[in-house]
């Protein structure tokens, strides 16, 4: 396990509100080295004691439990400071922390994974067993990407290279793994025999405030479908892997990206739906809406196929959204009616199949939606009514945040939760069909009121299990 992290990006909201915080309880829980450190690298110039002072009180709300621990880890932090897109001034300012193998984090946009990259390199600090960390979107389209990891396998291998997708981390994600492939009664019908439809949500009460510049340049498209949602797609739909090493799980990934069905001008009109929040009411409070010149989307809507034999004819529904009414991340998988329907109440056409709804947060929960009875005598008949079991049986504490994994494996150089280069460039090439169709065909972007679940365009797009959205109750 690697005892050096150099931190890029150390002032950013990132660091400050996630990483920080996850490394001050793998140090509380002593998941870290003895000699652990960190180099904290940014723009800002500041003193080490002058950045302890700015992390410290940006941390108090995060970490108000661990105040001495907070201080141990402080006292491990020296602080950089220097350009980062300067590649001789990284190598000079850095080139000292070269006497042991090292994670580099880039907590920074993607525009600088290249020079701060190159500069590592040059400072000696890719050599060996060094890694790279890189925090997603790795590029805005399919020829950005290809640059990007070009550029990156000039200066270390793809086996040292962890491209990190943070939903990748939460405990529940991973179980989706256990779901699939250590359940007979799941493993059995998880194919288009069984299965109608796939609804994966991702919904947001935050807006894009403050990162009005970053939003305009990518979209929800991007930014969330391309990685996030792509992910969890990708985890649902693939085959079962010959082990769970890295490269066995991110191969059968990479064969789901490749198999979903490119979107043609036709296919956009009727699958897809583009929203852009104005003002309304989120949790009580009046917000503005999203202004900026850029046509860019914050609530999308895509209905997709993947063409496979697992897979054929059933639609996955994508749905994810800034300032909506809840936030929330879930999967719902929806089976096919019963072959033959015997009861009278409710009548046929009017049941509800099954399903299992995975939500990921903000709660973790498992649901089985199943048909149960009740007994009617005055109707001389049997009534069915819905019913839901709780598969959420285990009460171990899981770790708050999901970077605290993510930092342990690439501590460790464990890569089964990470991204590879194929398949970013799958998504992408995905991703890419449907920009080009909206260019294409002037796709217009739907206003929806901040507090809605999005554009009533896109009702029919939404999770059909909750009786307050969706096109079932």
């Amino acid at each position: 396990m690697h005892d050096t992290l150099l931190l890029f990006g150390a002032t950013g909201d990132l660091s400050q509100r996630y990483l920080f915080p996850s490394l001050v309880h793998l140090w509380r829980d002593r998941l870290l080295s003895a000699g652990f450190r960190i180099v904290a690298v940014g723009r800002q110039t500041l003193s080490d004691d002058e950045f302890r002072a700015w992390l410290r009180e940006r941390m108090a709300n995060e970490v108000a439990d661990d105040p001495a621990v907070v201080e141990e880890l402080l006292g491990r932090i020296a602080y950089v400071s220097v350009d980062l897109r300067d590649e001789a001034a990284i190598a000079e300012a850095l080139a000292g922390y070269a006497d042991r193998p090292s994670v580099s984090y880039l907590a920074t946009p993607p525009d600088l994974f290249v020079p701060v990259a190159q500069g590592l390199k040059a400072a000696g600090l890719l050599e060996g067993e060094s890694r790279l960390v890189l925090e997603k979107p790795i590029g805005r389209d399919l020829a950005s990407a290809r640059a990007i990891n070009a550029a990156l396998r000039a200066c270390l291998d793809e086996s040292r290279i962890f491209r990190i997708d943070h939903y990748l981390g939460k405990a529940a994600v991973q179980n989706l793994l256990a779901l699939r492939f250590g359940n007979t009664l799941l493993e059995a019908v998880w194919q288009h025999r069984w299965i109608e439809s796939v609804d994966i949500f991702v919904g947001e009460t935050a807006g894009v405030d403050g990162r009005e510049g970053y939003y305009a340049n990518y979209g929800a498209l991007r930014d969330m479908v391309q990685n996030h949602m792509l992910q969890l797609l990708a985890l649902i739909a693939m085959e079962p892997p010959s082990a769970l090493d890295a490269d066995s799980i991110r191969d059968e990934k990479r064969k789901v990206l490749r198999a979903l069905r490119p979107m043609t001008e036709a296919d956009v009109a009727a699958n897809t739906v583009r929203g852009r929040y104005g003002a309304g009411v989120v949790e009580g409070r009046a917000v503005k809406g999203f202004v900026h010149d850029a046509p860019v989307e914050t609530f999308v809507a895509v209905q997709t196929w993947i063409d496979n034999w697992r897979w054929a004819g059933v639609p996955f529904r994508l749905v994810t959204g800034k300032r909506l009414a809840e936030r929330a991340t879930e999967v719902v998988v929806s089976f096919r009616p019963v072959a033959h329907w015997l009861f009278e109440r409710p009548r046929r056409g009017r049941e509800r199949p099954n399903h299992l709804r995975m939500r990921l947060q903000p709660d973790e929960t498992i649901e089985l939606g199943l048909m149960g009875s009740l007994a009617a005598p005055e109707w001389g008949a049997l009534e069915l009514r819905p019913m839901s079991l709780d598969l959420q049986a285990s009460s171990s504490p899981q770790r708050r945040i999901a970077y605290e994994r993510l930092l342990v494996d690439a501590l460790r150089g464990n890569q089964t939760l990470f991204v590879r280069d194929d398949e970013v460039e799958s998504a992408w090439r995905w991703i890419d069909s449907i920009e080009r169709a909206w260019s294409q065909t002037a796709q217009p972007i739907v206003e929806y009121p901040a507090g809605s679940w999005g554009p009533a365009e896109a009702e029919g797009f939404l999770p059909p299990v909750n009786g307050h959205r969706g096109g079932q109750a």
